[in-house]
Parts: C-alpha cells; structure tokens; sequence
C-alpha cells in the first residue's frame, strides 16, 4: 500500500511539474449556448414577449398552440377561456353561472347589508338632534340591521371566489400534452395549491414538508398579528390623555412588545412567502430533471495536454506559442 501511494504521489508531482499553468482543459460546447445566434432562432429560446394578444386569441380560436402558462395568464383576465381553447364548451355555463351566481347573491347581501347600517347611522344623528332640541325620546324605532346579511354576504362572495379558483385548476388539468411531466403543468399546480405540483411530479414525500413548512410560518404569523394587535390597543388605551387607564402594563413596555411582534410577524410574512416560492420552484426545476439519470459509470481522467495559443485557457502561455497544462475528463 506504502509502494502504491509513493507511486501515484510520484505521477501528481511529475504531472504537475509537466505543466507550465495549472489550467484545465475542458470541452467548451459544454459551457456554451447558442439560443439566439443567426439561425437557431426558437421561440421557446427568448423571453422577449411573456405574453401576446395575437397568439392567445389565435390559440382561442384553435389556430396555433398554447403554451399552459400563456393559457392561465389570459383565463385570470377572462374566465372561461381555458375551457374554450381545451375545447370542453360544455363546462362554460356552469363557469359563468356558478361565478355569477355567487358573486350576485353575495353582492345583493352586503349591499343590503351596507344600506341598513347607514340608514341606523343616519337615524343615531337625527336621534341625537332630536333629544338635543326637544329634550324627549325620538318617536321612531330605530332600523333593524342584519348581521347575518353581512356573513351571507361575505360567504357567497367566497364561493365565488373559490369557483374562479376552480376554473384556473380545471384549466390547467384539462390541458393536454404529450410530456409527463410537463414543467409548466407542474408549476400550475404548486402556483394553485402548494404541494400539488409534487403529486403530479410523483414526489409525495414533499408535500408533507412543503405543507408543514405553511402551516408553522402561517402559524407563528397569526400569533404574531394577534399579540401585535393586542399590545397595540393597550398602548393607544395607555397614552390616550381622554381616557383613564389603570392596567397593569404601562405605555413603553406596550410599545415595546408591539414593536417586537410586528417585527416577528413581518418575518413570519416573509417566512410564510418563501415557503410558497420554494415549493414552487421545485415542482418547476424537478420536472424539468424528472428524466436525468445517473449512471454508475462515475470517473474522473486527468492527463497532460497541448492547449493551443488561442485557447482562453493559455492566458500565460508566450503569444503564438503552445501551453501545457492537464485535460479533465469526467464521465457521469
């Protein structure tokens, strides 16, 4: 074993001693890309145009393909036109019937809603004037306001919401390709539901982390907002000169802690956001290297080479003279 590594000890040092500059000498078409050099234009290639009118129109009308990120972005401004270029025309009632349907019920709620309150606002002034001029009670009753027109309201405008919602997702799951799995379908999904690019990826073991991840950040982020909101009521109540406060925590020492749980919260925000991003980078990047392979011919070459003067590894290399220096080949 001693004789071995006296050997290759032996062959490092004349190796290095052989070579003028310790360059390497790689294939240079493996750190080169030609996207857009004259005749290797691909559209796919540039991110000139992130999105175009006239190819998203042509794609409604089944004149040219849609990429599934182009279709989303042009069904969030006009829904239902994912079902149209999926050609699933069937499904566009009960878009636009479901969608207005919630939107409308919620809609007439809150307004109703909204005008009883004013009403009982406009009848506390005149109540108060009332008393005021006359020195007796109003003679009218006061308006009855529902607060249950306002939590119908507030549900049936979810409902609309979470139906839109739908409509992305079917979009995006109709959406036909030959490729499995699609980089952009994959980025969909985690766009629209964390974790659901990972289960179409066949990656399961992730969303536990990606939705543990949420719910600790989302967590510490309505505690924080919570604490936040208290200590900062106390510290108005505290230093408000009109009111008397007699509580056992003083006005700086709630100042203190609204400031520190604002600040936690702010960081459970930003924590909460990068979860989000994260899960949804990997369902793209692991999509994309769902086929790479690994094979188990890993091995590394190192001999002695003759690098040419015009080669950007001859930097020290005498002009129009050849440089030595060592050539690396990996194999993986």
């Amino acid at each position: 074993m001693q004789r071995l590594s006296k050997y290759i000890l032996t062959v490092v040092v004349g190796l290095l001693a052989f070579a003028t500059g310790g360059h390497a000498q790689f294939k240079e078409e493996a750190f080169t890309q030609n996207y857009n050099e004259p005749g290797t234009y691909n559209p796919a290639d540039t991110t000139e145009k992130l999105f175009s009118f006239k190819e998203y129109f042509g794609g409604l009308a089944h004149k040219n393909e849609l990429k599934p990120g182009t279709m989303f972005a042009g069904s969030v401004v006009l829904p239902g036109t994912a079902q149209i270029y999926n050609k699933q025309y069937w499904k566009l009632p009960i878009v636009y019937g479901g969608i207005g349907a919630f939107a409308g019920s919620g809609g007439y709620y809150l307004h109703q809603y909204n005008k009883q309150k004013k009403a009982y606002a406009t009848w506390e002034i005149n109540k108060t004037a009332y008393e005021d001029e006359h020195g007796t009670a109003y003679p009218e009753l006061a308006p009855f306001v529902n607060e249950k027109y306002k939590k119908t309201g507030t549900w049936l405008m979810f409902g609309a919401g979470l139906m839109y919602w739908g409509t992305l997702l079917d979009g995006v799951v109709s959406y036909e390709t030959d490729k499995y799995p699609h980089p952009g379908k994959a980025t969909l999904y985690s766009i629209l539901l964390p974790g659901l690019g990972q289960i179409y990826n066949g990656e399961l073991y992730k969303v536990p982390i990606y939705w543990g991840g949420l719910m600790v950040s989302t967590h510490c982020l309505l505690l924080n907002n919570r604490n936040y909101k208290r200590f900062k009521a106390i510290h108005n109540q505290a230093t408000n000169p009109d009111v008397p406060y007699d509580g056992p925590i003083s006005g700086e020492t709630a100042k203190w802690y609204r400031d520190v749980y604002r600040r936690y919260r702010d960081y459970s925000i930003v924590a909460t956001a990068l979860v989000y991003v994260l899960q949804v980078m990997d369902a793209n990047v692991f999509s994309y290297m769902h086929d790479f392979e690994v094979t188990d011919d890993i091995s590394m070459n190192i001999e002695p080479a003759v690098i040419p003067p015009n080669n950007a590894y001859a930097s020290n290399a005498v002009a129009g003279e050849n440089a030595f220096g060592l050539r690396v080949g990996l194999t993986f």
